[in-house]
């Protein structure tokens, strides 16, 4: 773990020399200035985890006057530094003042040396905690509520297919490269990509998936890498972004050939200097995180027509791995189809009934445009329109008896706009087999539009 980094800001060369050699050698790493001016300055370019303070710069200044006056400039910059003031003119207005100015302690010179260590360790640790709450409340506001494996169990494999992608998996989880996942979409790429962090040695720490698709392009900065308050005009708080809140753990890029060509440069740089900057402050933030990306585009021919950089696609291509399809995984197919009838049988406390010879072998003969997830939401419906014990191959309604069931259904009256548009984009998506280009574009939809009625409808 890296030393915290403690900034001590007093006129006294000898009270600076004085708490170096106490700090230092309880292992802190120390910056030392002797104005206000320079102490803001240096705020702006260095990540600093705790702010000793006089309250007094001016030879004969006893007011704290100055000292007020810096304490409200740092919480402009940042409100999640901890700030300790000292002096040695210490009167009880003074140390109030300071505690309403935004000071989480008061030091009077002076001072015993295991009063201060404590302060300091007290208030490390308080605002590690903050900071800790506040990126799994990001966190969990941002990620999906679904449950990813934490074991090769929750996976079901039968087939050589997937047994051989999880064996490569498994030996790339022990490694920290990078990884492509490539493969049609509705094939569990982010699932795969979950159970890759779960068996690395970064498990302890967060899987942050962002759909790269569903970030509004003037947002994209303020996502990945976060804002500070007063950045932009609805910055009200400071916010922490993806990179961050997966600090140490692993990040995965869903739909990375989304990513607008303007801000593939932003990404490519962080990738390349594992730096990046909040939006609105000038403080290099390292950045430790394993790198998983995933998309059913083929990127050599997005780089070709300068849709997609060609070095950012060799810096996220350490190894590419394809998912296979479900068409490709046949014997995969049924024990999946029961896996999601025992799954959201659960879910809505009905009974769980079971699939007829005919039906899993027309299960096994369909095609499958949308992969495990148009059979996750087959098997969800039918367990609604199905009221026997046993699912008969009609029950599934595959092939053309189906598609025209499904166009009664969008043609019926007592459907609300909402259902109608649903079950068009559905359709649409099964038509160009996930292509998200080709689906949004016969829709009339920007890229952005056609990811938020993904999430609106659950279709991710």
């Amino acid at each position: 773990m890296s030393k915290a980094k403690i900034l001590i800001a007093d006129d006294d060369i000898n009270i600076i020399a004085s708490l170096q050699y106490i700090l230092a050698e309880q292992g802190f790493e120390i910056l030392a200035m002797t104005t206000p001016q320079a102490v803001l300055a240096n705020l702006q370019q260095h990540s600093i985890d705790l702010i000793l303070l006089d309250m007094n710069f001016q030879q004969d200044t006893t007011s704290g006057a100055e000292g007020l006056t810096l304490v409200n400039d740092i919480n402009q910059l940042d409100l999640n530094i901890p700030i300790i003031v000292m002096t040695g003119w210490a009167t009880i207005d003074i140390a109030v003042e300071a505690m309403r100015a935004g000071a989480q302690d008061f030091i009077q010179k002076p001072w015993n040396n295991e009063r201060i260590i404590s302060a300091i360790n007290t208030q490390l640790a308080l605002a590690n905690s903050t900071r800790q709450t506040q990126r799994l409340t990001q966190q969990n506001q941002l990620l999906s509520a679904q449950a990813f494996p934490q074991n090769r169990d929750g996976i079901i494999a039968n087939s050589p297919a997937m047994q051989q992608l999880l064996a490569s998996l498994d030996d790339l989880a022990k490694s920290d490269m990078s990884i492509l996942l490539s493969g049609d979409n509705g094939t569990g790429k982010s699932m795969l990509a979950a159970y890759v962090h779960k068996a690395s040695a970064r498990s302890k720490h967060s899987f942050v998936a962002v759909n790269m698709g569903a970030i509004a392009e003037n947002l994209f900065e303020s996502e990945m890498f976060g804002h500070v308050k007063g950045a932009f005009t609805d910055a009200k708080e400071n916010r922490i972004g993806r990179f961050e809140m997966a600090e140490r753990g692993t990040l995965f890029l869903d739909e990375l050939a989304n990513i607008p060509l303007a801000q593939q440069a932003k990404l490519l740089r962080v990738l390349e200097e594992s730096k990046y900057e909040a939006v609105g402050s000038s403080k290099m933030q390292h950045a430790d995180v394993r790198i998983i990306s995933a998309t059913n585009s083929d990127l050599a021919n997005e780089i070709a027509n300068n849709n997609f950089r060609q070095d950012l696609y060799y810096r996220l291509n350490t190894i590419q791995l394809r998912v296979p399809s479900l068409q490709e995984r046949i014997e995969d197919i049924v024990p999946l189809a029961e896996h999601f009838l025992v799954q959201y049988s659960h879910k809505y406390h009905l009974p769980c009934p079971q699939l007829a010879p005919a039906a899993k072998v027309a299960l096994q003969s369909y095609a499958w445009p949308g992969n495990i997830r148009e059979l996750s939401h087959l098997i969800e419906r039918v367990l609604f329109t199905n009221k026997n014990t046993e699912i008969s191959e009609h029950a599934l309604m595959l092939g053309g008896e189906g598609s025209n069931h499904q166009n009664q259904v969008i043609d019926n009256p007592s459907l609300t706009l909402e259902e109608i548009e649903q079950k068009i984009l559905t359709c649409r998506l099964n038509f160009f087999q996930g292509n998200a280009t080709e689906t949004a574009k016969s829709l009339g939809l920007s890229r952005s539009g056609y990811y938020r009625r993904l999430q609106k409808y659950d279709l991710q």
